[in-house]
């Protein structure tokens, strides 16, 4: 079951040998850095890769598909599978990542696994932990107060809104952070 917890649970990933691609990614990652090679994840739309330093250059590997490595027409069949028969490869299409966006990355497949599963406490539980990671992004801040607030928690929904504020003040969202947070004072007293 792709939808199972345990594909982003890197204990479980090594015991088991498989899970999402992105925390088989770590794994590879940690195992590549360990052997002195040069490697970073690459965030391809829906599909974690790797990116591996070699004496010819770089090779992007699915390690989804057991460490297949993957040519210009693999990377269009995998985008045309995910984003539909019309897509094709563009500039700016694989971009390396750091290695926190690339935990952030596992962070949100959990995220959005536990919302699918109307697990709104875990969903929350694991934004919080991508605020740890990320605490500067506005809009995670906006997210985890709008979970806070449909589980009635509203004081700490009205802390999220309001630092999202504090890092981005203006835009749109911005804008319906405030309209979010004028309700939520209202709720307070």
């Amino acid at each position: 079951n792709y939808e199972d917890p345990d594909n982003a649970n890197l204990i479980r990933v090594v015991e088991r040998r498989r899970g999402l691609p992105v925390a088989l990614g770590i794994i590879w990652l940690h195992a590549a850095e360990a052997a002195g090679w040069a490697a970073h994840g690459v965030d391809f739309p829906g599909h974690f890769l790797l990116a591996v330093e070699g004496g010819r250059g770089q090779a992007l590997i699915d390690v989804f598909a057991g460490g297949t490595g993957l040519q210009a027409t693999d990377l269009r069949g995998l985008i045309k599978r995910i984003e539909g028969e019309k897509a094709e490869l563009r500039p700016g299409l694989v971009r390396l990542m750091e290695k926190r966006a690339v935990l952030l990355r596992l962070q949100n497949n959990l995220k959005l696994r536990r919302l699918r599963a109307q697990d709104l406490p875990g969903a929350l539980a694991a934004a919080e932990d991508m605020l740890r990671l990320a605490p500067g992004q506005a809009g995670l801040w906006r997210e985890t107060g709008l979970m806070n607030q449909r589980l009635d928690r509203i004081g700490a929904a009205l802390a999220c809104m309001e630092k999202s504020l504090e890092l981005d003040p203006t835009g749109p969202a911005a804008q319906r952070a405030r309209l979010v947070v004028e309700e939520l004072r209202h709720r307070l007293n």
